[in-house]
C-alpha cells in the first residue's frame, strides 16, 4: 500500500468505520425489534435465537476465509464485494415473508458482513503502521461500536414503533451505498506480498465446528440430549480434525502458531468471553424490558443508553491507554466492570430495581468500552504485516463466535426455565443462571487480562513474532521452512 497523507489516512479510517457502523447497528437494532418479530412471525425463543445466531454463525465461519482471501486477491476488492452483498442481504431481510426466510436472508447478510470488518481492520493496520497511531485508530474504531450501541436502540425503537420491524434493515442501504462509492474513490488497493493458498478442508471443518456446536446448544432445551448428541459429536470431531490437519499445511486457514503468543491467545479467549457477555446481556435485557416490564421498543431503547454512552466515551480512552501504557489497565478495568455489572443482575436482582438496573447497564458499558481496543491491538501487534488480514480475522471470528455462544447458551438456559403460560412470572428466576454465566465471562476477561499482559506473556509474543517473521522471510526467498 502506498504511503498516504494524514488527511487521506483519516478518510480511509472513516470509510472503514462506516462498514463497522452498519454491521454493529444491525445487531443492536435487531435486538430491540425481537419482541415485534416474535409477535408478527409467531417465533419461539429458539426462533429468536436463530435470527441472531444465523447471522453471527455464518459471520464467524467465514471471517478467516475473508481475511486470507483479501490478503491474497486484494483487500479493497473483497471490501467492495462485501458492501454489495451486505446491502443486498439487508434489502431481502426487509422483504422476508416468514421466519425461515428471514433466517436465510440474515445468512446472506452475514456472507457480506464477513468481508467487511476483518478486511477493514486489515486496511487500517496497513494504513496506520506506527504503533501509537494505530492504537488510537483502533480506539476510534471501538468508539464506533459505542455509537451503534447508542444510536441502534433509539433508531430501532423509533422505526419499530412508527413503521414496523422491517424498516430496521433499510438503514443499512444508504450507509452501504455511501461507503461503497467512497471506497471505490479513496481507498487504495493492497494485498499481501505473497499470496496464500485457499484451505477448503480447513474452511469446511470450521463451518462444521461452529454450526454443529451452535445447533446443539440452541436446540437442546426443545429437542433433548439424545437428539442433539450427534451434533455435539460432530463438533468434537471437527475440532479434532482442525487440530490435526491445520499444522500439517504450509498455508493453513488458521495458523496455530499465532497461539504460541500468550497475549494473542489471551485476546482470543477474552474476545469470546466479552462478546458472549454482550450477546447474552442484550438478549436478556431486551426480552425483559419489553415482554416483562411492558415497555415499547423506543423506551426499551432508551434504557440501553446508560450502557451505550459509556461504551462510546471509553473506547477512545482505551485506545490511548493501549498506545501509551499497553493493554493491561484497559483489560483489568473491563473485566472488573463487566463482572460487577453481571453480579448485580445475578445476585441482587437488578432487573426489579431501576437504580440497580441503571448502575448495571452503566458498568457494563464502561467494561465493554475498554475491552475492544486491547483485543484488536494485541491480535495484530507483532504479527507480520503480510498476515494482518488473517490475524485480524481471528480476533473478529472470536468476537462473533462469542456473541453466537452468548445468545445460544443464555437463550437455552432461559428457554429451559421459562414457561409460556406464566412468562412474566418465571422470567426473572429463569434468567438468573444466565446472569451467572455472564459473571463468569467477566471474570475470564479480568483474570486473562492480568495473566496475558505481563512480562512473561510479552516474551512469548516476541518469540512468536520472530518465528513468524523468519518463516515469512524464508518463504519469500523461496527457501523451505
Amino acid at each position: 500500500m502506498p504511503e498516504l497523507s494524514h488527511r487521506r489516512r483519516m478518510l480511509v479510517l472513516a470509510i472503514c468505520c462506516m462498514s463497522l457502523l452498519i454491521v454493529s447497528l444491525d445487531v443492536t437494532i435487531l435486538n430491540v425489534a425481537l419482541p415485534a418479530m416474535q409477535t408478527d412471525l409467531h417465533a419461539s425463543t429458539s426462533g429468536l435465537q436463530w435470527t441472531i445466531d444465523a447471522y453471527t454463525l455464518v459471520l464467524a465461519s467465514l471471517l478467516m476465509l475473508a481475511g486470507s482471501t483479501a490478503d491474497r486477491i486484494g483487500r479493497k476488492r473483497v471490501f467492495v464485494v462485501g458492501l454489495v452483498v451486505f446491502s443486498l442481504g439487508s434489502l431481502l431481510c426487509s422483504l422476508a415473508p416468514d421466519l425461515d426466510a428471514l433466517i436465510w436472508f440474515r445468512m446472506i447478510q452475514a456472507v457480506g458482513g464477513s468481508m467487511l470488518n476483518p478486511v477493514a481492520m486489515s486496511i487500517i493496520t496497513n494504513t496506520f503502521t506506527e504503533p501509537r497511531e494505530r492504537a488510537r485508530a483502533i480506539g476510534v474504531w471501538g468508539a464506533v461500536v459505542g455509537i451503534s450501541m447508542a444510536a441502534g436502540p433509539l433508531i430501532g425503537g423509533l422505526l419499530v414503533d412508527s413503521v414496523g420491524w422491517r424498516s430496521i434493515f433499510w438503514i443499512n442501504l444508504p450507509v452501504g451505498v455511501a461507503a461503497l462509492l467512497l471506497t471505490l474513490k479513496f481507498i487504495p488497493e493492497s494485498r499481501a506480498p505473497k499470496a496464500r493458498r485457499a484451505d477448503p478442508v480447513g474452511q469446511l471443518l470450521v463451518i462444521a465446528l461452529f454450526g454443529s456446536l451452535t445447533y446443539a446448544i440452541i436446540e437442546a432445551p426443545d429437542s433433548g440430549f439424545t437428539a442433539i448428541l450427534p451434533f455435539a459429536l460432530l463438533a468434537l470431531a471437527a475440532l479434532a480434525g482442525l487440530l490435526w490437519y491445520e499444522p500439517r499445511r504450509d498455508e493453513p486457514l488458521i495458523d496455530l502458531r499465532f497461539f504460541r503468543s500468550a497475549p494473542f491467545s489471551g485476546a482470543t479467549v477474552i474476545a469470546i468471553s466479552a462478546f458472549s457477555a454482550l450477546g447474552g446481556f442484550l438478549f436478556l435485557s431486551t426480552l425483559y424490558l419489553q415482554n416483562v416490564v411492558g415497555l415499547d421498543a423506543l423506551h426499551a431503547g432508551l434504557w440501553m443508553l446508560p450502557m451505550a454512552v459509556p461504551t462510546f466515551l471509553c473506547a477512545p480512552i482505551s485506545g490511548r491507554l493501549v498506545g501509551s501504557r499497553g493493554p493491561r489497565i484497559p483489560l483489568l478495568i473491563a473485566g472488573s466492570a463487566m463482572t460487577v455489572s453481571a453480579l448485580l443482575f445475578a445476585g441482587f436482582e437488578a432487573e426489579t430495581s431501576r437504580v440497580s438496573r441503571f448502575i448495571g447497564y452503566l458498568l457494563f458499558g464502561i467494561g465493554f468500552g475498554f475491552v475492544n481496543a486491547p483485543i484488536t491491538n494485541t491480535a495484530v501487534s507483532g504479527m507480520p504485516r503480510a498476515q494482518a488480514g488473517v490475524a485480524a480475522a481471528v480476533a473478529s471470528t472470536s468476537r462473533q463466535l462469542g456473541q453466537t455462544l452468548g445468545v445460544a447458551v443464555v437463550g437455552a438456559v432461559l428457554a429451559s426455565g421459562v414457561t409460556a403460560s406464566s412468562y412474566k412470572d418465571t422470567f426473572v428466576s429463569a434468567a438468573r443462571p444466565g446472569w451467572w454465566i455472564l459473571v463468569a465471562c467477566g471474570l475470564a476477561v479480568l483474570v486473562l487480562g492480568a495473566v496475558t499482559s505481563g512480562v512473561w506473556a510479552r516474551r512469548t509474543a516476541e518469540r512468536t513474532a520472530d518465528e513468524l517473521s523468519s518463516v515469512e522471510v524464508r518463504e519469500a526467498a523461496g527457501i523451505g521452512a
